[in-house]
């Protein structure tokens, strides 16, 4: 269904374009959020890449690389919005309880959750964008080079760099917990 309307919007039908992007956008937008860290960054990225997309859909020559070619445009798209708007994004945390009246630890998922997000914000954008491709658009290895437009060698390494990277800010994020009791 997605090479058909691959092929259809490839040549020219807007109607197939817009299903096409509905079947996709969310994995975008996913994908954009989690190497920008940043909502709306991560719109303004994925609304760039598929106008991109559209401009672009006529030079698609193998619709069985649909994903990766989507995926480059978005990576690409992610790296100008990231070098043009230098910016922190801010994030309010609401105080909760961290213990329930027995003192064991009443949100578990919660606290493993938030010290996986505190180690991935740590990865440079680089290491972000390449764990994300992989393990999160869960396409493959040569898909991932093509949508970093790197060598599949390069691409091997970067993803072994950012895991290692990755298990680092986790073992310091641990470390941190055992200086102040317990809390992060």
């Amino acid at each position: 269904m997605q090479q058909d309307l691959a092929r259809r919007a490839r040549e020219g039908d807007h109607d197939a374009f817009s299903a096409l992007v509905r079947e996709v956008l969310g994995r975008l937008y996913t994908t954009a959020r989690l190497i920008l860290h940043d909502a709306d960054r991560a719109d303004d990225a994925v609304q760039d890449a598929l106008i991109e997309a559209w401009r672009d859909i006529r030079g698609l020559r193998d619709l069985d690389r649909l994903d990766a070619w989507l995926h480059r445009l978005l990576v690409r798209s992610c790296y100008r919005v990231a070098k043009r708007e230098r910016r922190r994004s801010v994030a309010e945390i609401p105080l909760m309880p961290f213990h329930d009246e027995c003192g064991a630890d009443a949100f578990p998922p919660f606290a493993d959750r938030d010290e996986i997000e505190r180690a991935f914000a740590r990865l440079t954008q680089d290491q972000r964008t390449v764990l994300t491709l992989v393990y999160f658009a869960d396409l493959s290895l040569i898909d991932t080079s093509t949508a970093l437009g790197v060598p599949l060698g390069t691409t091997k390494s970067r993803l072994h760099n950012a895991l290692a990277a990755f298990r680092a800010a986790l073992a310091a994020g641990e470390r941190v917990a055992e200086l102040n009791g317990g809390v992060a």
